[in-house]
Formats: C-alpha cells, sequence, structure tokens
C-alpha cells in the first residue's frame, strides 16, 4: 500500500469494527484466540489482584502508623502481610508486563496477526486464573501465614493453608512457562521480512530474554512447591531436619528461581522505559546494541546470583565472595541501560507527557534501588541490614519503584492504542506526581529505620521508630491517592475521552502503523520495516491531531532538451 493510503487510514481515528467490537457478548471473550483480548482480560485480572494486594498493604501500613496493637493482632497481620507479598509478587507482578500489555503489544510491535499459538496463550490465561483462585481460596479458608518465600521448616509445621498456597504458585508456574514459550516462538519465527534482531524494538528483546527466564527458571519453583507439599503431605523429608533433610536446601530452590523471577519483574520494565524516553523525547535511542546485549546478559547473570540471599545461612566464606562479586557484575548491565536512557534525554525534544512523567520517575527510583543493593551484596553490611527494613525498602524501590512505576507509563502510552480513546493529559499528571511522591515519603524513611536496626515482619515495635512509621503510613495513602487518580483518569477516558488517533506520540514502532483500536487481524495493511527509532519518516497532522507517515517527495522531472535533434 503506498504512503498517501496508509495515510488515509491513519486519518480515520478509529476503523467502524475493530477488535473491541468485532464480536460482542461475554462467551466471544472467555473464547476468544486475539492476543489483543486475552491481553485486556490479563490487564483486567491483575489490576483487581494489584486493588487487593494494595488494600492489604494500606492496612498494614495504618496498624504500624503506632508502636502498639491499634485492629489487628499478631496472627491476623502474619496473614495479611503474606498474602500482601504473595498476591503482589505472583499474581500481579510477575504476568502484569509480560501476560497483559506483552500479550497486546508484542504482536503488533512484530506486525503479526497474533502469537504463534494462540490457543497456548488463552490456555496461560486459565492457568493463571486457575492459581490466582487458589490464591483466594487460601485467603478465605485459614489464611497463610509464611510469608511470601514459604520458608521451612515454620511452612512445614504450621496449620494455615499452605498447601492450597502452594497449588496456586504451580498452576501460576504453568501459566508463565506457557507465555513465554509463546513469546519465544513468535519473535523467532514471526518477524516480516526486513525485521532483523537489531531492527526490533527493544521492547521485544526485553519481553524475549524475559521468556528465557520464564521457561528456563520457573519448572524449579514448581519442583519446590511440589517437595514442600510431599512434606506435608507424606512427610517426605526433604526439608525436615528430624527425618534428615536440610530446610535450607528450600532456600536455594527458592532463591534460584525467585532471584530470577525479580528479573522477569524488571527486564520487561526496562523495555518499556527504553520505549517511553526514545518516544517522548523523540530521539533516537542511544546505543541501541548495548541496551540489547544488556537485555540478554542480565537474564543469563540473573541464574547466578541466587546465594546473596543467603549470607546469613552459614555458606562458605568462598562461596560467599563468589556470590557477592556475581551480584555486583549483574548491576553492570543494569547501568548500562540507565547511562543509555539518560544520553537519550541529552537535547532531546522532550514532552512531559503523562508516560514520560514515569519513565523519569523511573529512573530515580531504579537508581536508589540499584545503589542501595550495594550495600546488600557486600557481607559486612549485610550481616547488619539483612531481614531490616532496609530489605524491604529496597526491594520496594526495585519492584514497585521499578515495576509498577513503568507498567504504569506503558499503560498510559498504549491506552489510546488499546482502547481508541485519549484521556485527561493534566489528570494523568497530577496522578504521576503524587505516586512520585507518596512513593518516596512511604520508602525513603524504612531506609533509614532499617539502617538503625527496626526488623521486617514484626507488627510491633520499639517507640523509637515511631515518626519514620507514621511518615511511610502518611506516604502510603498519598501513594494511593495518586493510583486512584490515575485509575479513574484512565477509566473515565473511556467514555469522556476523545477519538485516539492512529500515532498519537508520533512513534515509529509497528504498532503505531495500525488504528486506534487496531481491527481484528491488526494490519490492513502491508507494514513498512524502517528504524523503530527514526522519527523523521513521520510528522505531525493537524487533520488527525497526530502523526502520520512523511509523504516522499515527488521525484523530480528532467529538464527537456532546448535544442533541436541534429538531422542530417
Amino acid at each position: 500500500m503506498s504512503i498517501a493510503k496508509q495515510r488515509e487510514k491513519l486519518f480515520g481515528h478509529a476503523p467502524e469494527t475493530n477488535f473491541l467490537t468485532e464480536s460482542k457478548g461475554w462467551a466471544s471473550w472467555l473464547c476468544t484466540l486475539d492476543h489483543k483480548r486475552i491481553g485486556i482480560m490479563y490487564l483486567i485480572g491483575v489490576m483487581g489482584a494489584f486493588c487487593l494486594a494494595g488494600i492489604f498493604a494500606l492496612i498494614l501500613r495504618i496498624e504500624l502508623f503506632t508502636p502498639g496493637q491499634m485492629f489487628l493482632g499478631n496472627q491476623t497481620y502474619n496473614r495479611m502481610f503474606t498474602l500482601h507479598g504473595a498476591i503482589m509478587v505472583f499474581v500481579f507482578i510477575i504476568p502484569s508486563i509480560p501476560a497483559a500489555l506483552g500479550n497486546f503489544v508484542l504482536p503488533v510491535m512484530l506486525g503479526a496477526k497474533d502469537v504463534a499459538f494462540p490457543r497456548l496463550n488463552l490456555a496461560s490465561f486459565y492457568l493463571w486464573m486457575g492459581g490466582t483462585f487458589f490464591f483466594i481460596v487460601s485467603m478465605v479458608s485459614n489464611a497463610l501465614d509464611t510469608g511470601w518465600t514459604f520458608y521451612t521448616p515454620y511452612s512445614v509445621q504450621t496449620s494455615t493453608a499452605v498447601i492450597a498456597a502452594t497449588t496456586g504458585v504451580f498452576i501460576l508456574g504453568f501459566s508463565s512457562i506457557f507465555t513465554g514459550l509463546n513469546f519465544i516462538v513468535t519473535v523467532n519465527t514471526m518477524r516480516p521480512p526486513g525485521m532483523t534482531w537489531f531492527k526490533m524494538p527493544l521492547m521485544l528483546w526485553a519481553l524475549y530474554s524475559t521468556a528465557i527466564i520464564q521457561v528456563l527458571a520457573t519448572p524449579v519453583l514448581a519442583i519446590t512447591g511440589l517437595l514442600l507439599m510431599a512434606e506435608r503431605i507424606i512427610g517426605l523429608g526433604i526439608f525436615d531436619p528430624a527425618l534428615g533433610g536440610d530446610p535450607v536446601l528450600f532456600q536455594h530452590f527458592f532463591w534460584f528461581y525467585s532471584h530470577p523471577a525479580v528479573y522477569i519483574m524488571i527486564l520487561p520494565a526496562m523495555g518499556i522505559i527504553s520505549e517511553l524516553i526514545a518516544v517522548h523525547a523523540q530521539k533516537k535511542i542511544f546505543g541501541y546494541d548495548f541496551i540489547a546485549y544488556s537485555s540478554i546478559a542480565i537474564a543469563l547473570l540473573s541464574f547466578l546470583v541466587w546465594g546473596h540471599h543467603m549470607f546469613t545461612s552459614g555458606q562458605s566464606e568462598m562461596v560467599i565472595v563468589i556470590f557477592s562479586a556475581l551480584t555486583f557484575s549483574v548491576a553492570i548491565p543494569s547501568a548500562v541501560k540507565v547511562f543509555n536512557w539518560v544520553a537519550t534525554l541529552y537535547k532531546g525534544s522532550i514532552a512531559l507527557t503523562t508516560p514520560m512523567c514515569y519513565a523519569l520517575s523511573f529512573i530515580f527510583l531504579f537508581g536508589i534501588g540499584g545503589l542501595t543493593g550495594l550495600p546488600l551484596g557486600t557481607l559486612s553490611t549485610d550481616i547488619h541490614l539483612h531481614d531490616t527494613y532496609f530489605v524491604v525498602a529496597h526491594f520496594h524501590y526495585v519492584m514497585v519503584g521499578g515495576t509498577l512505576i513503568a507498567f504504569l507509563g506503558g499503560l498510559f502510552h498504549w491506552w489510546p492504542k488499546m482502547f481508541g480513546r485519549m484521556y485527561n493529559e493534566r489528570g494523568g499528571q497530577w496522578g504521576a506526581l503524587l505516586v512520585f511522591v507518596g512513593f518516596n515519603v512511604t520508602f525513603f524513611p524504612q531506609f533509614i529505620m532499617g539502617s538503625r536496626g527496626m526488623p521486617r515482619r514484626y507488627a510491633r515495635y520499639d517507640p523509637e521508630y515511631q515518626i519514620f512509621h507514621q511518615l511511610s503510613t502518611i506516604g502510603a495513602i498519598i501513594l494511593g491517592i495518586g493510583l486512584l487518580i490515575a485509575g479513574y483518569v484512565l477509566i473515565t477516558s473511556l467514555y469522556r475521552g476523545k477519538r485516539a488517533p492512529g500515532n498519537p506520540w508520533g512513534a515509529a514502532t509497528l504498532e503505531f502503523q495500525c488504528c486506534s483500536p487496531p481491527t481484528f487481524h491488526n494490519f490492513e495493511h502491508d507494514v513498512i520495516v524502517n528504524d523503530p527509532y527514526d522519527y523523521s519518516s513521520i510528522e505531525f497532522d493537524e487533520k488527525v491531531d497526530g502523526y502520520v507517515p512523511v509523504e516522499p517527495a515527488p521525484a523530480e522531472e528532467s529538464a527537456p532538451n532546448p535544442l533541436p535533434a541534429e538531422t542530417t
């Protein structure tokens, strides 16, 4: 199709029939094989899980406003922070970007009609639903109280719903494996002609690297969960010292998966930030090759550093030195990404849109999270900081300040593409500001009280820590208000927002070559594969209040020869 025809396609804000209206009724959604609808269903599900886990967190913070008991007993407190952590990690953070946003954007970024295995994609969603169901069972029936790590020997001895929770983790693991396998095959086999590996958007590199971790690491968690269930049901004796088992072995199994799982959470977030920084600064990404290779490096190195979670468990000095060195090495590719993002911003045409506000917040918060990981990777300081609120703050700066902030940035970035509606920009910016302020007020004081010895997971504490807990509680309320504003802005846009053009941000990636929202098969024309960060190939058009492909310059006609031909 010619450039002029493509411009005509983009002039229409929304097609008469799109993936949202192709077929109606709940049955058409529940049985769909369309990756976009599956991504939307994932999005609704993970946002519901996030709201539930967030309510638990806010209740915990209110309880901690004073040193003594307010309304939660010790046992109830233990159960609530366990469910907060388990639901937030396994049900929200791990699937939020790969399964929700990734399912929607990966095929359209490739210029493909769908993922390689649509039925496997739908099966992964129903497995996610099944795993979430078991977590709900563990919540309403003798709620789990082991912490989200299920550490033995307590998880073997407690009478709470360990079996239901670990069954949920086992099923969720299969969902994660199916999604990762689907993404690997899709990227390898469905790239359009002309899209080589180094012409892929960096978001695809991040999702591909994440999928490698999902496929290789998740089976370890599934086996660990099965061993824990066998220990409880038939007394197998793998982890119970009374039966000749070793409880520290569980930690090795668990962290061999769970530290790579940290990168299942953060690698897709880094991919989102690479897109947001480049698009909303309208500048070619700096050091494309380094960012792409760093994603693969993080994926591979993530399997070698699990032991830094166990410096106090009695490992040999040599093992501790090796794990500490490997921990520092995995920081190098992360630092490469941060440097390249900042270099991309330099002299860029920065627009402080809502997605860019979240991207800038990510760089600041993830920087703090990364730097505070250094004392935790050093034995001399980790001994003091281990199991204190310093670890809580570090973890949340990386996971919430990283994954959640990037997820929100990506959601605001692709929202017009997903639903064909623009949101209120001013409201989105206010929400991003309150999220940023509330997050820092919540978690930065925890670095201070953790360095002073305040242990984590305690329902009661010494009065000397009260001011820090009170600041954290106030910050959590501000953070909650910011998130409510963000949700309100997005939801109201579905009813009040103006029609979104095909390319509202001036992006050069393929998902913005189709209309908003996309049709059932994504593209009604052949895609044009260019450099995904070449912004000279698009221009703003006032007719649609959006960006369209640049019209090619007309070919110059050769001047006629003024001299008559010679005659014989």
